[in-house]
């Protein structure tokens, strides 16, 4: 069955409803689940209806309904991901070095349109991956999360040397948040999304040198753990 909302004030819930009905009316044999993610998802945020609308619809198979796009509808923001129930469950078995910033968007949704209760099926999938996860798989998706958190951090400082000051600004965001997600991984801790990760962590507004600090400090804890970031070719080239 639908899920009855509350916030029936938010204009964001409006625009999220009827794109739901609409798809539902377009494609009604196509349409398996339709559920809103993000901060609507977790029903307290205080957007005030100038937040974005994340809208996942659910199909039955591959290629069918309508295609992944965003768009602005009546002055509001809707980013809409379209995919085929098995594909969303393969995703949701996956444990990335983005997963810190992806978890999210299978545990926390909200129902437009589920009347099998698929979306408990993909949170459930998700937590069994979990569960089943060993501490070495958090430890080798963190060590590919601080590459790029090394590199974005080495542009930066090269592009300030350059006086190139809003690309470094800009390389400089990618590293803080890439060690925010070296830190979920490592505390097994997943964001609502990317300011919620640099928030917890500690990182907003982190300098260049503060940045270095705690890249150098994740490297000493991966290395403690079996999986430093510096190795021979013989390391690079082994499975």
């Amino acid at each position: 069955m639908d899920e009855v909302r509350e916030d029936r004030d938010d204009p964001r819930w409006t625009v999220a409803e009827r794109v739901a009905a609409a798809a539902r009316r377009r494609f009604p044999a196509d349409v398996l689940a339709v559920a809103v993610h993000g901060p609507l998802a977790h029903g307290d945020d205080d957007g005030g209806g100038d937040g974005e609308v994340g809208l996942l619809l659910v199909t039955y198979r591959p290629g069918t309904g309508p295609p992944s796009a965003t768009r602005r509808v009546d002055g509001v923001l809707v980013d809409l991901t379209v995919v085929a129930a098995e594909e969303r469950l393969a995703q949701a078995r996956q444990l990335t070095s983005r997963w810190p910033l992806t978890a999210d968007r299978y545990v926390t949704t909200r129902a437009l349109h589920d009347p099998t209760g698929w979306l408990r099926t993909l949170r459930d999938e998700h937590l069994g991956r979990l569960a089943r996860a060993r501490p070495a798989e958090f430890t080798t998706a963190a060590r590919a999360a601080w590459y790029r958190g090394s590199a974005a951090h080495a542009r930066a400082a090269r592009l300030a040397e350059w006086y190139e000051t809003d690309q470094a600004l800009l390389m400089l965001g990618a590293a803080r948040l890439a060690a925010a997600t070296v830190n979920g991984l490592l505390s097994r801790t997943y964001f609502r999304d990317r300011g919620d990760a640099i928030r917890r962590t500690g990182l907003a507004g982190a300098d260049m040198t503060e940045i270095a600090a705690v890249l150098a400090r994740q490297s000493a804890e991966l290395a403690a753990r079996g999986h430093p970031t510096d190795g021979t070719i013989d390391d690079l080239l082994t499975p």
